[in-house]
Order: C-alpha cells, then sequence, then structure tokens
C-alpha cells in the first residue's frame, strides 16, 4: 500500500495484508486485500476483504490416511484439483475461496464465471507463450504447463509484480 497500490493480494499465510488494507480505510484511503490461507480472515474487516483462497486437507488426509491404513499409500507427487462444482465443499475440495465484503455482487458475478471457465477448461491460465520476469521462455506458444511446472516455477512470470529472487 505504502507503494501506491489500493489491491494488495497477499500469498503469505497471515492475515497480515487485510489487516492493514483495513487500517488504510480507517485512514480515509480506497484499499482492499486478499488474504491468504485461513477461511475466516475477513472477518472483521468489513469492506477491505475482496476473500481469501484457502486450503482444506480434510479430504486428502482422509484419503491418504485410509491409504496408509490399508497398506496402499505409494510416495507421489499429487496436485489435487478444486471440486468445481462447489470449490467450498468441504467434503470434496482441496480449496475454497470465501467471498469478502469488499466484493461487490457484480464482481462476484464475473468471479463465479471465472472460476466456472476454469473448472470446464475454456480458461487455461497457463499456456503459451509465457516468459518468466527475465524474459527467459517459460512456455513456448500453445504449450500447457503441468501441475509440476506451476508448482516448481523458478521465479515470477513477465506481468507479475514482485520480486522473483531473494536477490
Amino acid at each position: 500500500f505504502d507503494g501506491g497500490y489500493d489491491v494488495v493480494i497477499s500469498g503469505i499465510d497471515t492475515p497480515e495484508a487485510v489487516t492493514v488494507a483495513r487500517q488504510k480505510r480507517d485512514q480515509g484511503r480506497a484499499t482492499w486485500a486478499i488474504s491468504y490461507d485461513y477461511a475466516k480472515a475477513c472477518e472483521g474487516q468489513g469492506p477491505a476483504c475482496l476473500g481469501v483462497p484457502y486450503f482444506n486437507w480434510g479430504p486428502d488426509f482422509l484419503r491418504l490416511a485410509k491409504a496408509v491404513q490399508d497398506k496402499t499409500w505409494k510416495q507421489a507427487f499429487e496436485w489435487q484439483a478444486p471440486a468445481w462444482k462447489n470449490i467450498n465443499d468441504h467434503d470434496t475440495s482441496p480449496v475454497g475461496f470465501m467471498v469478502g465484503e469488499g466484493l461487490s455482487a457484480e464482481n462476484k458475478a464475473k468471479l463465479d464465471a471465472f472460476v466456472a471457465d476454469l473448472g470446464s477448461g475454456k480458461v487455461n491460465l497457463f499456456t503459451g507463450p509465457l516468459n518468466y520476469q527475465d524474459g527467459k521462455p517459460f512456455l513456448k506458444d500453445g504449450e500447457k504447463a503441468t501441475d509440476k511446472q506451476i508448482w516448481s516455477l523458478e521465479q515470477l512470470l513477465q506481468g507479475m509484480e514482485g520480486q522473483s529472487s531473494a536477490k
């Protein structure tokens, strides 16, 4: 916010971005934030909070515990897709998004349509051509990233603002 941004999206496992957005709003500034990883992060933050993506470990922990118990568990890289019909279904979806008070009904409708397009495959955010911030190619034209490639990005992509390395 001190750098002039009105909206901050946090990838840090803390509600600090939305807390600071609320503080700035209390000082008269139009600011918003998307918190990270705690489904209740918007509670008490008023219109400063647009929403919060969160992890729901329950379904996978239960599945893995049963596999261990049945002696069928095997080590593997897994990236479970959301339950696209209802990403906030705590029995089936490994992730969710709680809408905050600051997200208007119009923008919520746009978000819902976007999520539906992601779930149907109509939209794929990681389709090339895409380059890393330093210009090095990440994906060729038409190439789609695998889950493991996305998970293991070595730096941010062009168009993303933020620090890609510890330098």
